[in-house]
This record gives structure tokens, sequence and C-alpha cells, in this order.
């Protein structure tokens, strides 16, 4: 990515400032302020339909690791992942778990790693398999934990003329104040908006991701998000002039989800 004149890069914050206007100047004042890093490893399976019953059991060897590592402080949360809606070559499950360090992360899948002197057989029916870790200074949740909650997340890549800052300033003026007013409705109860700390795709690649604990919270999100873009227009023009469009996905799952 390239800096933008000045006077451009004035234009768009202006136009993501008025795009947030709708929400709480107060969250956004008090949550803009840049967090410490948040690590989430994340690993993705596809596996045979046939096994997703036996994958989707909870495994009391993997669990005893990370309620371990959370009590700790090792981890902030982790979770589990079954898509709903299903590609012909993408991942079908993930697990994850989060930390305020790598090392963090890290530590979590080497016990998990030495948690079990056999395969699991369970892991040896996936077809494909990649991981991923992400990191995060935008981000929030509720205490607690969740089954059978949604996650929505959103892939976008920047286009190459955006400004190196441009996740930030998408995230503190649009994006962090509108969803940290769901938080605190109870619509959501966690979201974050990463980059890739370990670049395995595009550099220019970031995700906004949020759980809710209902189906009904996904219309509250949606409608919250129309109403901001009818409200300023300008934000969402903002938004589409830092981003690629054609190369957008969006991912709709299952989650179960414990955080501290």
């Amino acid at each position: 990515m390239i800096n933008l004149k000045r006077i451009i890069l004035t234009g768009a914050c202006a136009a993501l400032v008025a795009g947030a206007c709708a929400v709480s100047a107060t969250a956004q004042t008090a949550d803009a302020k840049e967090k410490p890093r948040l690590y989430t490893y994340e690993a993705l399976w596809s596996v045979p339909r046939a096994k997703w019953t036996d994958w989707e059991k909870d495994d009391p060897a993997q669990q005893k690791v990370l309620e371990k590592a959370l009590s700790g402080g090792g981890i902030v949360g982790y979770g589990a992942d079954t898509a709903i809606l299903h590609s012909e070559d993408g991942p079908t499950h993930d697990n994850w778990w989060s930390s305020l360090s790598l090392a963090g992360t890290l530590n979590v899948l080497d016990a998990l790693e030495k948690s079990s002197t056999a395969p699991n057989s369970i892991l040896t029916t996936a077809t494909k398999h990649h991981d991923e870790v992400w990191v995060s200074h935008h981000y929030n949740w509720h205490p607690g934990s969740w089954k059978g909650a949604y996650t929505y997340a959103s892939i976008y890549l920047l286009k190459a003329d955006a400004p190196d800052d441009a996740v930030e300033l998408l995230a503190d003026n649009l994006l962090v104040p509108l969803l940290e007013k769901q938080l605190a409705d109870g619509t959501i109860v966690e979201y974050e908006i990463d980059t890739q700390a370990i670049h395995s795709d595009d550099p220019n690649t970031f995700a906004l991701s949020y759980i809710s604990p209902t189906a009904e919270g996904l219309d509250k999100v949606n409608a919250a998000v129309r109403a901001t873009v009818k409200a300023s227009p300008l934000g969402g023009q903002a938004f589409g002039s830092l981003v690629d469009w054609s190369k957008h996905r969006d991912y709709l799952m299952r989650t179960s989800a414990t955080y501290k």
C-alpha cells in the first residue's frame, strides 16, 4: 500500500467520520484507542459430510487444554465453528483460540499436540486443512460461553493505492462505533477487525467478524448498517473507495465460543 496525498486522506477521513455520526460519540472516543494486540490462531478443516456429527462432538483432551489455558490467563477465548453456507472447496469446520500474545497462541498449539500420543482419528478424515494467525487492535466481547451462536465474517482486500492506515481509518471512524453499539445492546457478544499476523494470503487482506447469540441478531446488525449508510451515504462511499469489492467474501457459521 502507498500513502495518498494529504488532501485525499483528509477527505476520506471526513467521509468516514460523517458515516459514523449515527452512533455514540462517547463510544467512538472510548473504543478507538489502540488496544493490546489480540492474536487468534485458527485451524480450518474440510470434513466429509458423513463425519460431521463425529467432528462436532467435544474432545475431552482438547477441552482440558483450552480450559487450563483460559483459567491460567494464557488465552482469553476459544471456540469452534461449523459452516452454514458451504462452498465446493471451502472449509466446513474450524477451531480457534485467542491470546494477548503470539506466544500464548503457540503454547496452546504445543500443548494440544502433546495432549495425545495417538493421532486423532477425526482429524485424519479431513480432506483439506490450513492454519491462519490473525492479529487485531480493534475488538471487544462479553465474558461468557455460547453454543449454537452465529458468526458472520467478511473478508476484504484493500485497494493497492489505499493508505497504510486504511484499516485503522475504517475501524476507528466507522466500524468500531457501529459494533460497540451492537455489543452494548447485547445484539452481539464479540467482534474483531483482523489483519493477518503471518501473511499466508495477500498482505492487504483484512477481516471483520462478529458473534450473535441469535439469528435475529444478524438482522439487527444488518439493519444498523443500512441505517448508518442511509443517515450518511459518504461513510459507505469512503469504505467502497478503499476496498476492492471484487475480492470481498462473506461467511456464516454456527459457533460455540467461550470468552474470559
